[in-house]
């Protein structure tokens, strides 16, 4: 697949929960024009290719290319608001897409390459035999997603300062993390960082088979591994059967029991509804009734509820049923107020939006505006998508228009809005001292190695998800529901 490198990687790549989404025709001419500006504006500025690339004014370059396809579409949704001159002039470029934001990426993923899982699934070696080199250059495919790929990409080729490790849908005997190898990478990096820079979260299967068999393990994984948050899926269980949060059988005792062991934040995917699982129980509808029910737990809404084959637009409570209407609207009907005990992250859905500015200024708008200023987080879903940089640098830029913020009451991102979203607000959700780690980050041995490797910088601009519907349904097939 011959795609143009570009620093904003718009294209079709999926984090392996859901179908890759075409990025179309006009996007997809966009993207080549981009490219041949790049090589252009290198050679108008005296720059390899590679090194217009690396700079910001190679990522203004893809932005407002972007923006000159997006209003060909029609777009009066919202815009990459970047001056022209920044497509050559790095000062302007720093201007809009450099910031000092203290980031905090509450969802991140990686793989334990060589973990015993891999022994347990060997049909993961058939996707193995298919690809005969990995996305980032490693013979072997999984190394891709492994702790060196994970903390380069994260942390040196991104402004991320603190990050979540997160884990994807499985029983914990079959995860490609295992809790031990998320703990060791865990240290890796607060030995670079002098501190806590990685976090973790616990998978629990509350529908696992006997009943409540995960249940009695939560106080023994938190006293050994000082988890920070759940992590829970809805609509997956290991016999293709989904369960609600307020259900008195799975969903009530697993409550009760976070409760019990003092870790009361608990991250629930939303959306991206898997195939051969009941898609109900991805929507939102339970996440105000039991919002209500426990004021005292915080509930962190992975992906938002967002659906990767349904397009959003403004608040619609007759198309409630699925997507992020879903969750506004359980909001509502269970009287939640905004910047409750309700948390909506952008992982993924950010960035299956930014290729379309108008859906991005509906998403984004609803949930400022009914989940809270205060309660939307900061999450990418990468290393699925590669480094994160891409996402920030876009989401720096982002605006909605103001014809959408007057007609539906969305606010204006401005700094201290972005800002919030960028980690200030989930810093007290996972007891981080905001400002006194952002100090640290800058001094500690991680920080002092990003500055030194920016001197030069060696990005991949790769993606490492599936592509294509082939590559999905062959990776699907042969490694089971989740991502990885």
């Amino acid at each position: 697949m011959n795609e143009p490198m570009l620093p904003v990687k718009v294209d079709s790549t999926s984090n392996g929960e859901y179908a890759p989404v075409p990025v179309g025709g006009l996007v997809e001419r966009a993207r080549i024009l981009a490219a041949e500006r790049i090589a252009a504006n290198a050679r108008r500025t005296g720059q390899s290719r590679r090194g217009f690339l690396t700079g910001l004014c190679g990522v203004a370059t893809t932005l407002l290319t972007l923006n000159e396809a997006f209003a060909w579409r029609g777009n009066r949704g919202g815009v990459f608001d970047l001056p022209r001159e920044a497509a050559l002039d790095p000062a302007a470029a720093a201007q809009v897409l450099s910031g000092r934001e203290f980031i905090f990426d509450i969802q991140t993923h990686m793989v334990e390459a060589d973990g015993a899982w891999r022994r347990r699934r060997p049909t993961a070696m058939g996707w193995l035999a298919s690809t005969p080199q990995g996305a980032c250059g490693e013979a072997d495919f999984l190394r891709c997603f492994d702790a060196p790929h994970f903390v380069k990409e994260i942390f040196l080729d991104s402004d991320t300062d603190l990050a979540v490790l997160s884990f994807v849908p499985e029983l914990p005997e079959n995860n490609p993390l295992t809790l031990r190898e998320a703990a060791r990478v865990r240290e890796v990096v607060g030995a670079l960082g002098n501190g806590r820079r990685l976090l973790l979260h616990a998978m629990v299967v509350p529908n696992a088979d006997p009943a409540a068999r995960e249940l009695p393990r939560m106080e023994e994984t938190h006293r050994t591994y000082g988890i920070a948050a759940w992590k829970v899926y809805t609509q997956w269980g290991p016999k293709g059967v989904g369960w609600w949060l307020d259900d008195p059988k799975v969903g009530v005792p697993f409550i009760e029991e976070a409760r019990r062991v003092g870790v009361k934040t608990i991250c629930i995917h939303k959306g991206l509804s898997f195939p051969g699982q009941e898609p109900r129980f991805a929507a939102c509808d339970d996440v105000g009734r039991v919002a209500r029910m426990y004021p005292d737990v915080t509930f962190i809404i992975y992906h938002s509820g967002i659906e990767a084959d349904r397009r959003e637009g403004a608040y619609d409570p007759r198309r409630a049923d699925r997507g992020v209407d879903s969750l506004v609207k359980s909001l509502l009907d269970n009287g939640v107020p905004p910047n409750s005990n309700v948390y909506a992250e952008l992982g993924s859905t950010w960035r299956l939006v930014m290729r379309d500015p108008t859906q991005a200024a509906h998403t984004v708008g609803k949930l400022l505006k009914y989940v809270g200023p205060k309660r939307v987080l900061w999450g990418t879903d990468s290393i699925w998508y590669g480094s994160p940089q891409d996402q920030i640098q876009a989401f720096r830029a982002f605006q909605i228009s103001r014809e959408l913020q007057e007609r539906h009451g969305y606010p204006a991102l401005t700094p201290a809005i972005k800002a919030d979203i960028f980690g200030l607000s989930a810093a007290p959700v996972y007891g981080i001292d905001s400002a006194g780690a952002r100090r640290r980050a800058d001094a500690d041995p991680v920080g002092r190695l990003r500055a030194s490797y920016r001197e030069d910088p060696r990005p991949t601009f790769a993606t490492y998800g599936p592509r294509d519907g082939l590559e999905w349904r062959r990776r699907r097939a042969l490694q089971g529901p989740g991502p990885g």
